[in-house]
């Protein structure tokens, strides 16, 4: 099997892991890669996201005896990938099986932001949401109910300012609680018109006996009426690094190739 650029992005960060791998992920300018830099301190290298031009960042931190990786992802303001830096950002998301992605929003702009927040949300409950530059929103006389937020979404919800490390305890303590005491989060569904939905179900039943909880099945069934080539590529990668023996497996990813 064809090695791809994932995988050996996957054994590079499976060399030396920690405890916990968690994504960072968010819109360009909403101060992510301030949050990582001020969580991970000198713990950090920056590199090319194999066979592409493509710059990423892995960090590390200890809290509460558990070292912590952090991945720094390209900026992105969908997972819907529409350039390269946004084709990297899911791929890891969706396959790369973070403990945890943490969503940065600018709390400015939470409407526009959240578009992303929601499409991991489609893909992981493991997900939190970091809303960065409340002091910004403060000074524009924003004001945001972060409790009622976090009802909303289903998932915490954890005001920051990144670059005066304000709420990063916070959120330090958001990633153990949900990735080492299990914290159940139950993120809001999107739900789609009649036709969609029907569409969804119909697909879900020719995947989800290969997936087996490996992928969420009701995400693959959406990429796969997006039409995508380039998501419907990586889930087919994805599907074959799996046990393809069974019948039932065969026809699953002969669903895939037919969308591809």
């Amino acid at each position: 099997m064809q090695v791809t650029g994932l995988q050996e992005f996957l054994e590079r960060i499976e060399e030396n892991k920690g405890d916990a791998v968690i994504a960072l992920a968010g819109n360009p300018n909403t101060g992510k890669s301030t949050v990582f830099n001020s969580l991970t301190g000198l713990n950090q290298h920056t590199g090319n996201w194999p066979g592409k031009t493509v710059v990423f960042a892995k960090g590390s931190y200890r809290y509460k005896k558990k070292n912590i990786t952090l991945v720094d992802l390209p900026g992105a303001y969908s997972l819907l990938a529409n350039s390269a830096d946004e084709q990297v950002a899911r791929d890891f998301i969706c396959f790369g099986k973070p403990d945890a992605t943490v969503v940065v929003v600018d709390a400015t702009c939470l409407e526009r932001n959240l578009n992303l927040a929601l499409q991991v949300m489609e893909i992981t409950p493991q997900t939190i949401l970091c809303v960065n530059l409340i002091d910004e929103a403060k000074r524009k006389k924003m004001a945001i109910d972060f409790s009622k937020l976090a009802d909303l979404l289903g998932v915490p919800v954890i005001p920051t300012v990144a670059r005066d490390k304000v709420g990063l305890l916070d959120l330090k303590e958001s990633i153990h609680r949900v990735v080492f005491e299990k914290q159940l989060l139950q993120p809001r569904r999107i739900v789609y018109n009649k036709v969609i939905e029907s569409a969804i179900e119909k697909i879900q039943e020719e995947v989800e006996v290969l997936v087996h909880g490996s992928l969420n099945s009701r995400w693959v069934a959406l990429r796969l009426l997006d039409g995508d080539p380039t998501i419907i590529r990586e889930i087919f990668n994805h599907l074959q690094r799996m046990d393809p023996g069974d019948q039932q497996s065969k026809r699953a990813l002969k669903v895939v190739e037919d969308c591809g």
